[in-house]
Formats: C-alpha cells, sequence, structure tokens
C-alpha cells in the first residue's frame, strides 16, 4: 500500500500493541542521545507531535484526528490518520530518515486512503529537514512535500477518561476527575467506583471509596485490589501529554491514558 523498504504487515490485533509514536525530529542519533533543530531550538525528542497537514505537489491536505508522530531512541512510532506505523529513526542534527518502516493495512471509513498514502510516502521516502519554531515543527522532503506538525499539550486532568494501562485491565478500569463536584469516578476493571479527590499542588487526596460489589475472575480482581491501594490517602500525580501517572504514598503506581 505503500512505498516503504522491508515493510512488515501487522495484524489488527497488534495495532494495540504498537507504542504511542516515540518519534521526533532532533539532534538524536540512534543510540538515544537527544537535542533541538531549527533556529529557535525546537526540542523535538519524546514530544508527542499531531500532524496538522501533508502538503504534496503544491497542495495541502488537513490531516484527520488522531495522526501523530512521536521519535525517541532511534524509533519512530506513530499514526498515518488509521493506520499505525513504526520505524527506524535516524537523526543527524536537522535531518531525519525513517527507514524499515512496518505499518497495518485496515480500512477505515472516515480517512480518505489518499491521505495517508501522501503521508506515508512524505515520511519514509527519504531523509527529511526539520524547522521547529515554539510548538510547530516543519518536516520537508528533497522534492518540496510538506508535514506539519504541533506539539500536544499536557491533557488536562479534569473532564478526561483515562484508562488504566498498568496495571493491565486490557482497557476495562477507567477513572474521570470532575472538577465542579470534587470527585473521582469510574471503574476498577470489575466494579465501579466513586470517592471524593482534592487536587492541589501536584497531590491528589482521596476519600474512602464507594464501590459496586459485583465478581468477576479472580485476576481481575486481584487487579482491582491494587487499584483500591490508591485510595488510602494523597497521592502523587503527573501528566506527560496523553500519560496520567498515579503514584501513592504506599508505593502503589498506576499509569493511565487518555481516551480522545
Amino acid at each position: 500500500m505503500y512505498r516503504q523498504k522491508q515493510r512488515m504487515t501487522l495484524t489488527v490485533a497488534a495495532v494495540a500493541a504498537l507504542v504511542p509514536l516515540a518519534a521526533a525530529c532532533g539532534n538524536e542519533r540512534a543510540d538515544g542521545s537527544s537535542g533541538s533543530v531549527g533556529a529557535a531550538g525546537t526540542s523535538v525528542t519524546g514530544v508527542h507531535w499531531s500532524v496538522d497537514s501533508v502538503t504534496v505537489d503544491g497542495t495541502t491536505h488537513r490531516a484527520p484526528e488522531g495522526a501523530h508522530v512521536r521519535i525517541d531512541g532511534g524509533r519512530a512510532e506513530g499514526s498515518f490518520g488509521c493506520n499505525g506505523f513504526s520505524a527506524r529513526a535516524d537523526v543527524d542534527g536537522d535531518r531525519i530518515r525513517l527507514s524499515d518502516t512496518a505499518a497495518t493495512e485496515m480500512a477505515c471509513e472516515k480517512v480518505p486512503v489518499d491521505f495517508e498514502e501522501n503521508l506515508a510516502r512524505t515520511l519514509t521516502d527519504g531523509t527529511l529537514t526539520t524547522q521547529g519554531k515554539g510548538d510547530r515543527l516543519t518536516l520537508t522532503a528533497a522534492d518540496g512535500d510538506t508535514v506539519r506538525l504541533s506539539r500536544q499539550r499536557d491533557t488536562d486532568l479534569y473532564g478526561t477518561k483515562w484508562t488504566v494501562t498498568a496495571p493491565d485491565t486490557a482497557g476495562r478500569a477507567h477513572l474521570t476527575f470532575d472538577r465542579d463536584k470534587g470527585t473521582v469516578s469510574g471503574r476498577l476493571g470489575c466494579n465501579h467506583v466513586t470517592a471524593e479527590a482534592t487536587v492541589r499542588d501536584g497531590h491528589i487526596t482521596l476519600g474512602a471509596p464507594a464501590t459496586t460489589r459485583m465478581m468477576c475472575e479472580d485476576s481481575l480482581m486481584d487487579t482491582e485490589k491494587r487499584l483500591l491501594r490508591l485510595f488510602e490517602g494523597r497521592t502523587d500525580y503527573r501528566i506527560d501529554q496523553r500519560t496520567l501517572t498515579l503514584t501513592s504514598a504506599n508505593g502503589t503506581v498506576v499509569r493511565a491514558v487518555a481516551n480522545r
């Protein structure tokens, strides 16, 4: 489907295993060292870059929601809009080259095939020159085609459905914080939960949880018990773009990602 070398087709099930693109474009070599690009010194490594548009042969195509790229540790990963991809990323100064690309081959009704083809071809057909300014990044191919990206800001703690990824509950556990009510509610994997939540200075103080009393398989109930340990007092929290990390005083660590 795409003009890519040494491409391996991934199954639909493998899409969930794709790491959110850790690819950026800067003074990062394959050994994982990081730096910046562009006259403004924009740092691009380890940043979740949303694709704004791709311009091919003078025609600009707006990107669908979800198209993104991230570079880190010599690897690039992301989404062309529908299909996920990963690639080797060789970065030298303000130049980057993606190779050995692997991509899924799903058909998505809301994402035009020609957009994915244009974006994939522009990103993988040769060396790209990077130019950064503030929260914007432009990748320019040798033939003049460009990909424009913008840095995705940290997701708001409140009003976001945070799906728990660690411990693993197969996407069945999630939490949502309500600023006006001063609560957190959601699901622990099996049972629903609600509790008071006071947020201040990077900390969340959780009250005693009220839960339903359903029984599920033993593995899920064990994971649920681990999640309930968050509700034993004050918890530190940190948001890195779309990832929320909760660390309680008793050593419990929970990670979650923001649903789109």
